[in-house]
């Protein structure tokens, strides 16, 4: 059996990368997030969830590939984002972080209940015309949903990458993340920026829940489970780091599928929740994280 297990390694590992860069994206809305605003949003399971239900409705309703629903979920996320942000959270929680906590909180509980009564508690999925074919490795078969994902979510990361360090944007929002009362001096507007981040962060989800639908399934609590994920690389990775974040979804990813392989499916996930009590007791800041 084990010797079954080790041969299996090698497509377990690849596996998990491909898992591990979807987990990634769905980390950075959080990790950037809690980076800026310096809080964890309780909704963000919920608004995955949303992101979910929009590509395949999308799919349903337009014949629009999950794929190139990215292009109308991604921006129609950042938009909702800002607004619920800029003119919800932001004015309700009086600049108070806690007030924010519970803020999404009840967010999270109204947009699950009300997904629950509007699109009832089945699972849903797509079905593409391409979603069973497969590239040939010699050792393993490797989906072209997976493949697709996996360098679509890459790419978003780099993107976001790139726009963190290389644009006025990009430096606001760290100014903003360091020192807000320094940057409200030199004239930036830290509420715009707060609105912004946050929009990004659901970004980061409206495309996440694209690439993940050929892949998962959706239902009201669909989200939760990948945020507890989430939560685990972003740790692992350190709060605020992008590329933690990204090298965490690699780890993590990696350990699932292999931790699936050797433990069996139900116990796969101990791996996951041994590394996240590792970093807390050996390096709370994370692989990128830095002390405050």
């Amino acid at each position: 059996m084990l010797s079954i297990s080790l041969t299996m390694l090698p497509a377990a590992i690849i596996n998990g990368l491909m898992y591990g860069a979807i987990y990634a994206l769905v980390a950075l809305g959080l990790t950037l997030i809690y980076g800026v605003l310096h809080i964890i949003n309780f909704a963000h399971g919920a608004m995955l969830m949303l992101a979910l239900y929009a590509a395949f409705f999308l799919f349903q309703l337009g014949q629009i590939d999950p794929y190139m629903s990215i292009f109308i979920v991604t921006p129609v996320a950042f938009v909702f984002g800002y607004l619920i942000y800029r003119y919800g959270i932001g004015v309700l929680s009086k600049g108070k972080d806690q007030n924010i906590l519970l803020i999404t909180l009840g967010l999270s509980i109204i947009i699950e209940n009300s997904a629950l009564f509007f699109f009832s508690g089945d699972q849903q999925t797509v079905s593409l015309s391409y979603g069973f074919e497969a590239f040939d490795l010699g050792f393993m078969y490797l989906s072209y949903p997976k493949v697709i994902s996996f360098f679509a979510a890459l790419l978003i990361c780099a993107l976001l990458w790139a726009l963190m360090s290389l644009t006025d944007l990009g430096r606001a929002i760290r100014a903003v993340a360091k020192e807000r009362q320094g940057a409200r001096l030199v004239g930036i507007n830290v509420e715009h920026i707060f609105a912004v981040t946050f929009g990004l962060g659901i970004a980061c989800l409206g495309a996440a829940g694209c690439m993940m639908l050929p892949i998962f399934y959706v239902d009201p609590y669909t989200g939760n489970i990948f945020v507890l994920v989430a939560f685990t690389i972003v740790v692992l990775g350190g709060m605020g780091s992008v590329l933690g974040a990204l090298l965490g979804g690699f780890i993590i990813g990696i350990t699932e599928s292999v931790g699936g392989l050797l433990l069996g499916e139900s116990l796969g996930q101990i791996g996951i929740s041994l590394i996240f009590i590792l970093i807390l007791i050996f390096k709370p800041t994370g692989l990128f994280g830095s002390k405050v």
